[in-house]
């Protein structure tokens, strides 16, 4: 009412609305693990059990992706967000130590909050890092409340509880709470204004664990989706017929009682509801943010992308809760844009997209020049019309554990990861998904129109030997544009029809 004296959160928030402008806005980059496209209501493949409300309304208040590939596994899908290149262009990144220790050259490998933070954006970076030890306090970021599991890998495995959490690059402390619920609260300050300045735009990287395994819901949801049903996915068990030989010796699940799939003597059922239960939260958590953007007043000048980094396979061509693999089960991701009176509303743009296309998208909204050559494109044309026509293919380059010049030379094997998945190059041109594995082995093509759970490898038929061809020479010819490395001497694939 006229005349009431403002509460002290009316305060901060309005101390809080000032400092973005059209020209700077903030950004709210909220990003997910191993969270599947298929868990989200509002993509046409989820269950129709699924409900995420909360996410489901951020996309019709924007711009949905059908189709993102951000990366092969987690920490790969993160280099590519700190520095704009594919993995095999994150120069001086290494694995080393016990898993997932790892490290980088600050120099050879710089990433580019460091330009945000140099140009005038407050940036800030809340929860789970997994490139390097070295979470670039100071230097990238002015905020930062993280989990550094490459410097704690005793506690790499604690997702949901117990993690120890490294405050302003000062003290560590365990953190009790389910965590998606803590990085939401400390989200929720900063958006308030608590602990940043009012007169900068603002970058938040905000870096849930969820719904990463041990896909630990919160004990609310423990009671949530009781009854629930779906198909088995018809390629859980082998053979696979025109599958790559590596893709034969998938068997994750056995034969139960009646045939029911069974994994360490739970049903698929079982792990299903297990990891769609622990999306709850992340949608919660979704709402509030948004809720204190409004209640801020700065919904309407903040750029809010939401996605994950690859999604998880549970059943599909025989994996259980795995990524790595090429297949659209394991690493396609949700993507969703939004910011009220610059982006369009309720739309779906069909044209696949790349993680390394975000990037670039950011510095765009941001109106600032790229402070390197990044291997992604603006994704600013779809946005303002996804129907629009987009000339580009996606190009995902997935090279296990080694990054940069580390792949220049394709090892023996092709430096198979995760059960086996050789290294590959992955192409999409509009409906139509190529796969060459680096490995002597037959490559992958599918037609997702006709084949969206590919299962039919139109690289094993006589008759699609022509598109094979061109999408091999367009995958080389984007693997050359991009200075891969291995681009000039690839292993040699097995051609199914030699002489065609």
């Amino acid at each position: 009412m006229p005349g009431m004296p403002l509460s002290r959160r009316q305060m901060i928030a309005s101390l809080a609305a000032a400092p973005a402008t059209p020209q700077r806005p903030n950004i709210l980059f909220i990003y997910t693990d191993d969270h599947s496209y298929r868990t989200l209501s509002c993509y046409p493949e989820a269950f129709p059990w699924v409900r995420t409300p909360n996410i489901d309304k951020l996309a019709k208040e924007g711009v949905r992706f059908a189709a993102a590939y951000n990366g092969a596994w987690c920490m790969p899908s993160r280099a590519t967000m700190l520095t704009g290149h594919y993995q095999s262009g994150v120069e001086s990144m290494t694995m080393e130590g016990d898993y997932p220790g790892s490290n980088y050259d600050p120099a050879k490998c710089p990433f580019w909050p460091k330009t945000f933070r140099e140009k005038g954006y407050f940036t800030a970076q809340i929860g789970k890092w997994h490139t390097g030890t070295d979470t670039g306090y100071g230097r990238d970021w002015d905020f930062q409340l993280v989990w550094n599991r490459p410097k704690f890998p005793e506690t790499a495995t604690h997702y949901y509880y117990d993690q120890p959490i490294t405050y302003h690059g000062g003290k560590t402390e365990m953190l009790k709470r389910y965590s998606t619920d803590q990085y939401t609260d400390w989200a929720l300050d900063l958006i308030r204004g608590k602990d940043r300045p009012a007169n900068k735009p603002w970058y938040l990287w905000l870096c849930y664990g969820a719904v990463h395994g041990p896909y630990t819901p919160a004990e609310r949801h423990l009671d949530e989706l009781k009854g629930i049903d779906f198909d088995t996915p018809k390629d859980i068990f082998p053979p696979r017929a025109g599958k790559p030989d590596w893709a034969q010796k998938i068997e994750m699940w056995q034969k139960g009682p009646n045939g029911t799939p069974m994994a360490q003597g739970r049903t698929l059922n079982s792990w299903v509801r297990q990891y769609h239960q622990g999306v709850f939260a992340l949608d919660e958590a979704v709402g509030k943010l948004m809720a204190a953007l409004e209640e801020t007043k700065q919904r309407q000048n903040t750029l809010v992308i939401f996605t994950s980094d690859q999604g998880l396979a549970f059943g599909q061509h025989g994996f259980r809760g795995v990524k790595i693999a090429a297949y659209d089960a394991n690493v396609r991701s949700p993507l969703i844009f939004s910011m009220p009176g610059r982006i369009p509303q309720n739309r779906v743009c069909q044209t696949p997209v790349a993680g390394v296309d975000l990037v670039p998208t950011m510095f765009r909204f941001a109106n600032l020049p790229l402070p390197w050559e990044m291997h992604g494109r603006d994704l600013t044309p779809l946005l303002n019309h996804p129907e629009a026509g987009w000339p580009h293919p996606m190009l995902m380059i997935a090279t296990g554990q080694k990054f940069g010049s580390d792949t220049t030379h394709v090892p023996a094997g092709a430096g198979a990861f995760h059960e086996q998945v050789p290294w590959y190059v992955m192409i999409r041109d509009k409906h139509l998904k190529y796969v060459r594995p680096l490995v002597n082995d037959l490559e992958e093509l599918y037609d997702l129109n006709r084949d969206p759970e590919e299962l039919v490898n139109l690289a094993v038929q006589r008759e699609h030997q022509a598109t094979l061809r061109r999408l091999r020479a367009l995958a080389i010819a984007e693997l050359k544009r991009t200075k891969t490395g291995f681009a000039d001497h690839l292993p040699p694939v097995r051609e199914a029809f030699p002489s065609a």
